[in-house]
Order: C-alpha cells, then structure tokens, then sequence
C-alpha cells in the first residue's frame, strides 16, 4: 500500500459507502449517521400520535358503561326499598303527618303550652277526606312532625345535660334513648289494646296515636330547660304546668274521637263510660312518664 508524506490511504472498503466529493482529508473517523434512515424516528412520534386517540377512545365507553350500571343498581336498590317499606308502613299516609308548615308548628306548639283557651278541637274535612296539618286552620290534625323533632331534641338535650354534670358517657345516652322510645311503643300498643277491648270503632290510626303520645316531648323539652335554669322550683313548676296542660290537650283531642266514634247518645251507657276511663287513663299516664324521663337528668 502506497504512502505519501506519511498519509496513508484509507481502505477501499469504507471508501464504497462514502462519497469522495465531501470527504474530509484529516477526518480520523468515519461520519455513518448519513447511513441511518430518517424514518425511524417517525415511527415513535406517530405510535404517540395514533395512542393517545385510542386511550380516549376506549376510557369513554368504559365510563359510560359504568355510569349506566350505577345508575341502574341505584334505581333498583331504591325500587326495592320502596317495595319493602310499603310492605309495612304506607308512605303516602306517613307523608300525610309531615306535611306542616311554619304557620302551623307556632301555633300547635303554643296549642299545646296553653290548651285552656282553645275551643274548637274537631278534626277539619274536605270532601270526606281529612284536611292535612297545613290546611287544618285549627291546628287540631295530628302531624309527626313535631313528635319527632322534640324526640331528637330531648335526646340532645339529655346529652347536654348529662355533659354539664360530668355524668355524660355513649352507653347512657344511648339508655336515655331507648327508654324514650320503650315508653311510646307501650303507651301506643296500650291504648289499641284497649280500643279493641272495648270495641272502639274509630278512624284513628296508629300514626294518630303515635302523635299524640309523642306531644308530651314538648312538655319535656321545657321541663329539662326549666330545671338546668332555675334549679329544683323550676323543674317541679315546669312538671306540674306541661303535665296538667298535656293531659288537657289529650283529653280534649280524644274526646272527639274515641267518645263519639260509635254515635252512643246518651254518656250514661257502660261503652262510654269505658271510653272516659280509657282517655282519661292515658292522660293521667303522661305526668308519670314526663318525670320518669327528666329526674335522672336534673340529679
């Protein structure tokens, strides 16, 4: 092999896939990026591309279909519910007892402080169909409105109560609360024994009685209050003033119920007099279940 000048002649196999027009006479090393294709590195910029429609394309669907299947578990969960509860309880009855209003809660509230001046106690009609707790402008339909708020709020206030003298602990309050309840389901399982004992025939329902047994939560509410607030004379005057005003409320309510529910014309007659006692039975029940509930509270 020929030297010139110590420049030696580069091999003949590398000068095949060179172009001597541009080659470089001091180049040491070989320039071979020209060899490499330009289309491989399109391939990963377009695999990325054509990706990124595809991850959208098959997320959205799966979501939809997702959604779809929730909403169709939730319709029958709640289908199913429904069905249950109406096996049981009527749900257009139990709607009846909450339809109240503003106007309505103020004045049974003060109808039931203060029942001594009130004088019409009949139930309002319309079209033989009772009129609800809202349209009755006597405010003398029963509602479960009233009851059920002044359960909770006993149950809060117990809570309180209890926390104040350092006495609050779950396991009593969740006592406290079962009692509560314990003594509304006697009282109202009670009473339906004895109208049917005594062939009662009303169109009272067990809505009715629970609403009326729950009324004495009211009186309890403000006995507990006048207790915490004015100590032991105000506790016993808040019992005396809510017993004496709840058994009022209850006998006058009942009255017009359980009395004329057969059309008996004279009040001399044995039924009658059994339906007096009945009424005044569960009224004179109401003070001993207002001090059962409170006394553990106040000492």
């Amino acid at each position: 092999m020929a030297q010139y000048g110590g420049y030696r002649e580069p091999p003949k196999q590398r000068l095949r896939g060179m172009n001597p027009s541009i080659m470089d006479p001091n180049q040491l090393f070989d320039d071979t990026s020209a060899s490499q294709h330009p289309q491989a590195t399109s391939y990963s910029v377009q695999g990325i591309d054509v990706g990124l429609p595809i991850n959208n394309f098959l997320s959205e669907p799966v979501t939809n279909v997702a959604m779809a299947y929730g909403t169709t578990i939730a319709s029958q969960g709640k289908d199913l519910v429904h069905k249950e509860l109406s096996r049981f309880v009527s749900i257009n009855k139990l709607k009846y007892f909450f339809t109240v209003d503003t106007r309505y809660v103020t004045k049974k509230l003060m109808l039931l402080m203060f029942p001594y001046t009130h004088q019409n106690w009949e139930l309002g009609y319309h079209s033989d169909s009772r009129l609800t707790p809202r349209e009755d402008f006597h405010v003398n339909a029963p509602d479960l409105y009233i009851p059920t708020m002044a359960f909770i709020t006993y149950i809060l206030l117990a809570g309180v109560s209890l926390g104040i003298q350092k006495r609050f602990s779950p396991e009593v309050l969740g006592m406290c609360a079962s009692t509560a309840l314990v003594w509304v389901i006697i009282e109202v399982l009670a009473l339906l024994l004895a109208l049917y004992l005594i062939s009662v025939h009303t169109d009272l329902t067990t809505f009715d009685l629970v609403a009326y047994s729950g009324y004495k939560y009211v009186g309890i509410i403000i006995t507990i209050l006048s207790g915490l607030s004015f100590g032991q004379n105000g506790y016993y005057l808040a019992l005396a003033w809510t017993s004496c005003a709840i058994m009022f409320f209850l006998v006058c309510s009942l009255r017009m119920k359980v009395l004329s529910s057969s059309g008996v014309a004279t009040n001399r007659s044995s039924k009658n007099q059994l339906r007096t006692y009945v009424t005044l039975a569960l009224a004179a029940f109401q003070p001993f279940v207002i001090y059962w509930l409170t006394i553990h509270l106040i000492w």
